[in-house]
């Protein structure tokens, strides 16, 4: 008892700065309990169970909070912005952006559709929600959850209206578009990272990549293993037309070839990126300099339509112990090791780290509401709850750490001894679970 009462008088302190942003008392009083609510014991963190397990309030003083109450959350998830960057905001860190999904029957809730689920493999009925992961030292903090609306939403505005989708949200929107508008707003907070995570759903998107690189950022996201690569040192020759109109455009002085040829001849190496529970996680890996076929297309002399080399970045493959192959892209400057290439791309695990205990521990697909602001503002209560235990996590890590000043320092098995662009990246593994 001694130990509930101590981690709810935490939660109080901890919420003081965004229950400033609210401006009415019964908001004040139902986020705290909402939040104790996803944090405390319970297999459903619904909105009846919820109410059923605590005496603070009643079903429809919570139902009114988070699914009908009009009140603004982006003033909290401006806060909860800075409260991540406090935690876990490192110029050395790094953004993930990915999605989950959540099952959902019937056809009223927003945004429900028939489309690929990841957790499950395969196409089923659910929502499918953009996140976006602040992480540093493998400590992962979410800070975005934004609905992705299915072409069969947006093109009917009655089921949009039915389901409260706000005016600026019922234009459509690829989840790449939607992943660049969260980067924005990150950035626009002041948030600190050093690279932009992201799979090949993302990753393979010409518009994705170009979007971040016209931001000034770095990243390392995944590729289609279709996708075609240039050698760096192409050149873009200007023959001369044999007979008809004159050409207008520069053509390369040779074809692109598949991700997989190009490294074919390249020497695999295994790299150790991180320490697991059972030791260090390796991989073979492969990289080297390119040009991925992506510039404007245009019909060549044999009649087929090429596209033209793109800026200069690094292609790396994977090669797993099951003989799967992954492929990945990354414009990190010409002269990062190779370990440190695989440790950037393998520090995108930390979204699934945190999907997973956001969903088994504090609820996130259990809202059983059809709105897009009741979503929504569960959805934040999540990222609250979970921010939360993140930094007593780290609270109880740092404990340990300053108990433990004279045992000897270990590197982690992704850092080259001495290495200096990767210092302040050590590992906390002392952290207690959720």
């Amino acid at each position: 008892m001694v130990a509930r009462d101590s981690w709810r008088q935490d939660l109080e302190t901890w919420l003081a700065p965004f229950l400033a942003e609210l401006t009415h008392p019964a908001q004040r009083r139902m986020c705290p309990t909402y939040i104790a609510g996803l944090i405390g014991p319970g297999d459903r963190k619904s909105i009846q169970p919820l109410a059923a397990r605590t005496e603070d309030a009643g079903y429809d003083q919570l139902h009114h909070f988070i699914a009908s109450g009009t009140w603004d959350a982006a003033p909290l998830e401006r806060r909860l912005l800075a409260e991540a960057d406090r935690l876990v905001g490192d110029a050395k860190g790094f953004l993930v952006i990915d999605d989950t999904a959540l099952p959902k029957k019937g056809r009223a809730s927003v945004g429900v559709a028939p489309q690929y689920a990841s957790s499950q493999g395969k196409t089923a009925n659910c929502q499918s929600l953009v996140s976006v992961t602040l992480a540093s030292r493998e400590v992962p903090v979410m800070v975005g959850l934004r609905l992705f609306l299915p072409e069969n939403w947006t093109s009917d505005p009655a089921r949009m209206k039915r389901a409260r989708v706000p005016a600026g949200r019922q234009a459509a929107m690829s989840k790449p578009e939607i992943a660049i508008a969260e980067i924005d707003r990150v950035m626009a907070a002041g948030v600190r990272f050093g690279c932009v995570l992201a799979d090949a759903g993302y990753g393979s998107g010409t518009a994705f990549r170009q979007a971040l690189s016209e931001r000034g950022l770095s990243w390392a996201v995944g590729l289609s293993s279709r996708q075609t690569v240039y050698a760096p040192d192409v050149e873009l020759t200007f023959p001369q037309a044999q007979g008809g109109r004159p050409r207008k455009y520069h053509i390369p002085d040779r074809a692109p070839v598949s991700v997989a040829d190009m490294l074919a001849d390249e020497p695999w190496r295994k790299v150790a990126w991180r320490r697991g529970t059972k030791g260090r996680l390796t991989c073979l890996f492969a990289a080297r300099r390119v040009r991925i076929a992506e510039g404007h297309r245009h019909r060549m002399a044999d009649n087929r339509v090429q596209a033209m080399p793109g800026e200069e970045v690094w292609l790396v493959g994977e090669r797993r112990s099951s003989g799967e192959r992954k492929y990945y892209v990354s414009n990190l400057p010409p002269d990062t090791p190779l370990r440190q290439l695989a440790a950037a791309i393998k520090a995108r695990w930390v979204c699934e780290q945190a999907h997973q205990q956001l969903k088994e521990e504090l609820g996130l697909d259990h809202f059983e509401g059809r709105s897009w602001p009741g979503l929504h503002r569960h959805a934040l209560m999540t990222m609250l709850a979970y921010a939360f235990l993140q930094s007593r996590r780290l609270k109880a890590a740092g404990r340990k750490k300053k108990s433990r000043r004279t045992a000897p320092a270990t590197n982690p098995a992704c850092h080259p001894a001495g290495d200096p662009r990767l210092a302040g990246t050590t590992t906390v593994n002392a952290l207690p679970a959720l």
